[in-house]
């Protein structure tokens, strides 16, 4: 049996599935332990609020590992980890914008 394509695009494929797994989930889980933790520190201190948001990124990185290798093409991979990413960083940052204030 003939494979579909080049043994060099496969490994490049693999090599790019766990960049993002590595880089692309650890921003999304930075980018979401910072909006997490801003939004839960509206109704608790500040303390409880960034450790529940750490103990949910633990969660959030699992899932957007798996999300990497699940997706059909690596560049779904990229986008999916990447375009929350930015989001959440974006959320993360409004507040300050807005106030002034960390």
């Amino acid at each position: 049996m003939r494979p579909t394509q080049p043994l060099w695009r496969y490994r490049l494929a693999v090599a790019s599935r766990t960049l993002a797994a590595v880089a692309g989930g650890y921003a999304l889980t930075a980018a979401f332990t910072a909006a997490a933790a801003l939004a839960l520190a509206q109704r608790s201190t500040r303390v409880d609020a960034v450790l529940a948001a750490t103990l949910l990124a633990w969660l959030v990185y699992a899932l957007a590992i798996a999300w990497v290798f699940f997706a059909r093409t690596a560049w779904q991979a990229w986008c999916g980890v990447l375009g929350p990413a930015m989001l959440l960083g974006l959320a993360a940052q409004v507040p300050q914008w807005l106030t002034g204030a960390a």
